[in-house]
């Protein structure tokens, strides 16, 4: 089983591991009344009297503060959650089975076990409830210990700790999109719909974030002389960053993306109708991805694939096929970050006059200087005041 879960289980999930009671916060699920007194109805009954009856008294609060819980939490000698994540909690591992989720709907998902069977497992309540920066318990990718409650159904009791993520913000919380991977392919076209600098700077950002190595596939090249991407295949190479270009439909640089993919456990992002699905059909025909076409009212993709799922290539390794988003948004990032993660401005930063300048208006400003100069391109540093300034871009 190459590049699945064997690979990973002996050390993964055998341990010395030690327990202790914690205190832990659940989500609250109820809500305080935004009117906490129907006032007209007490108008009509007592007019202008003051209702002097004692409606409630409690020596203790019912609020959001006080839904706690006593857990028992493992600590595992090979490392602890990451903060914001969920505890690892103790649980009978005699009764369970490692596993990993292939795919997640709605409040189940289709978990793998070592040995190749596939169940429907439900989550554990306790993990759903725990108040986490995250708002989903259970992502593709996990893996996790499940309780087998049938011939092919189950109950997740148990995420382990998470490496190698995609996140992203949603409605104001984190949305881990994908799990335990090794790489982040970021797939974009040139047209239909047209390339996205600014999108592609933010998974760079994304996968930095989440320690996934970022690559960049630019697709559809048949559809262009392909001497026109050739400026921003340079720009990101020079920055560091491996470049593919690709072509689904002609066949064109598959072989290298095969090569990249082979035996690692790899991500595809990207918005909706740049190719992504198409590649893989293509890498494996086996698959059989849906694929649609982009809307010719509004050029953008129109959404295949609605759920994130974890694939097995023949090749070696394993393929996360994401959802196509039409917008990102970073999560947990402050302005005063950003700048880290331009790599071509770091030569220039020590040199600005002002000890924390943002490089947006102060005066004396190295980096405003380089991009004047041209060593830093117009476009990346105007990537950077929209990620500075906040916000998705779409």
């Amino acid at each position: 089983m190459q590049g699945g879960i064997l690979r990973y289980s002996v050390g993964f999930f055998v341990s010395n591991k030690k327990k202790k009671k914690v205190r832990v916060a659940l989500r609250k699920n109820w809500q305080t009344r935004s009117r906490q007194r129907d006032w007209t109805r007490e108008f009509d009954e007592h007019g202008f009297e003051e209702d002097e009856t004692v409606r409630e008294e409690r020596v203790r609060s019912k609020g959001e503060l006080s839904r706690h819980r006593t857990i028992i939490q493992e600590e595992s000698t090979e490392g602890k959650a990451a903060e914001g994540e969920a505890p690892v909690l103790a649980v009978d591992e005699s009764v369970c089975l490692a596993g990993r989720v292939l795919r997640v709907h709605g409040a189940g998902c289709v978990v793998e076990a070592e040995d190749g069977t596939n169940y429907r497992c439900a989550v554990r309540r306790l993990l759903k409830t725990l108040a986490i920066d995250a708002r989903n318990a259970v992502t593709v990718g996990d893996r996790v210990l499940f309780r087998p409650s049938g011939e092919d159904e189950g109950m997740i009791e148990r995420v382990e700790p998470r490496r190698g993520v995609l996140v992203r913000a949603s409605r104001g919380r984190e949305h881990v999109m994908v799990a335990n991977v090794d790489q982040l392919l970021i797939i974009a076209s040139v047209v239909e719909p047209p390339l996205k600098p600014n999108l592609i700077d933010r998974y760079l950002i994304s996968a930095e974030q989440g320690g996934v190595r970022p690559l960049i596939v630019v697709n559809k090249i048949d559809l262009i002389d392909p001497a026109e991407i050739q400026p921003i295949v340079g720009l990101y190479s020079q920055l560091g960053y491996q470049v593919l270009v690709t072509s689904a439909a002609a066949h064109c640089g598959i072989a290298e993306l095969r090569d990249v993919l082979r035996g690692r456990e790899t991500a595809l992002c990207g918005q909706s109708g740049v190719g992504k699905s198409s590649l893989l059909n293509v890498i494996q025909p086996g698959l059989a991805l849906r694929v649609r076409s982009v809307s010719e009212e509004s050029h953008k993709g129109r959404h295949t694939t609605s759920t994130a799922e974890l694939i097995r290539l023949e090749l070696g390794g394993w393929v996360v096929d994401t959802p196509g988003i039409r917008q990102f948004e970073l999560w947990d990032m402050i302005p005063e970050e950003v700048e880290g993660f331009f790599l071509e401005f770091r030569p220039f930063v020590p040199d600005c006059r002002y000890p924390g300048c943002t490089h947006t208006h102060e005066a004396s400003c190295a980096v405003k200087f380089a991009v004047e100069e041209r060593l830093i391109t117009q476009q990346r540093y105007a990537s950077y005041l929209r990620i500075f300034e906040g916000g998705a871009v779409e």
